[in-house]
C-alpha cells in the first residue's frame, strides 16, 4: 500500500517578510496577521482565520503586521524538509507533528481543512472519522482520550487522529475552544460529514460544536 507522510509546520513571518517553497501538495491556513501566497501564475491575500490549498511551488509575503502560518503537507514518503525558506531574515519554521499515512482506496481522496469551535464544556462525544487528519488547536483547551489514553492539549498544541479509533474530547469549561484540522478523507465524503459516533446513546445528544470548512477538494495522489 503506498505511503505517505502528512506534517504540519509551524511558519512565523515577520512584517513584509517573504518565503519560498517548492511545489507538493499542501493546505496553508493563517492563523494570526495577513499574506498574500503566490502560486502558479495566481496571488491570494489571506486574513487570518482563512486557508489555500494548491500543489506548485509558492511563495508567501506576510503583510504589515507579520503572519502566522499553519502549514498541512502530504508527500510521498518521507519528502524533502519542508522548511520556508526567506530571502532574508524574519522567516522561522518549525515541524509541529507529522505521521505516516497508508493510501490505498482505488476510489481515490479528498483533502478538507475545517475549523471546529466548542462553547465552554463543549463535547465531541466518542465517534471515529472516515480517514485521517492533523489537528492544531487554536485558543482554549482540550482533553483527547483515544483508546483509554488522555492528554490535554493547549492552544498551539497538535494531535494526530487516525480515524477508526475512538475519540472522546472534552472542551475547556473556562473557554470557548477552537481548533483546525486537516483530513485525508475518501472522495465519496465530498460535502459530507465524516463523523461517526461509536454509541447509539450519543447519537441524539445535542451536540453544540460548530464546523467552518475552508478547503474540501478532491486529489491526485503521487
Amino acid at each position: 500500500m503506498p505511503q505517505f507522510t502528512l506534517r504540519l509546520f509551524t511558519d512565523r513571518l515577520q512584517p513584509k517578510a517573504e518565503g519560498a517553497l517548492p511545489g507538493c501538495r499542501r493546505v496553508i491556513y493563517v492563523r494570526d496577521g495577513d499574506a498574500i501566497v503566490r502560486a502558479g501564475g495566481q496571488a491570494a491575500g489571506l486574513g487570518a482565520n482563512s486557508a489555500w490549498h494548491g500543489r506548485d511551488t509558492v511563495s508567501v509575503t506576510a503583510g504589515a503586521a507579520g503572519a502566522t502560518l499553519l502549514r498541512w503537507e502530504l508527500v510521498a514518503g518521507g519528502g524533502e524538509a519542508g522548511v520556508l525558506t526567506g530571502a532574508g531574515a524574519g522567516v522561522a519554521s518549525s515541524r509541529t507533528l507529522e505521521r505516516a499515512l497508508d493510501l490505498g482506496d482505488p476510489d481515490g481522496y479528498l483533502v478538507r481543512c475545517d475549523r471546529v469551535d466548542f462553547p465552554p464544556g463543549g463535547i465531541a462525544y466518542t465517534h471515529v472519522h472516515r480517514g485521517p487528519g492533523l489537528r492544531c488547536l487554536l485558543a482554549g483547551g482540550i482533553r483527547v482520550e483515544v483508546n483509554g489514553k488522555a492528554h490535554d492539549v493547549a492552544p498551539g498544541g497538535a494531535w494526530f487522529e487516525a480515524g477508526p479509533d475512538p475519540v472522546l474530547a472534552l472542551a475547556s469549561k473556562a473557554a470557548p475552544t477552537a481548533f483546525v484540522r486537516v483530513m485525508i478523507l475518501p472522495r465519496e465524503l465530498k460535502g459530507k460529514s465524516s463523523i461517526r459516533y461509536v454509541r447509539p446513546e450519543d447519537a441524539d445528544k445535542p451536540k453544540l460544536q460548530t464546523y467552518r470548512v475552508f478547503v474540501d477538494e478532491l486529489i491526485e495522489l503521487g
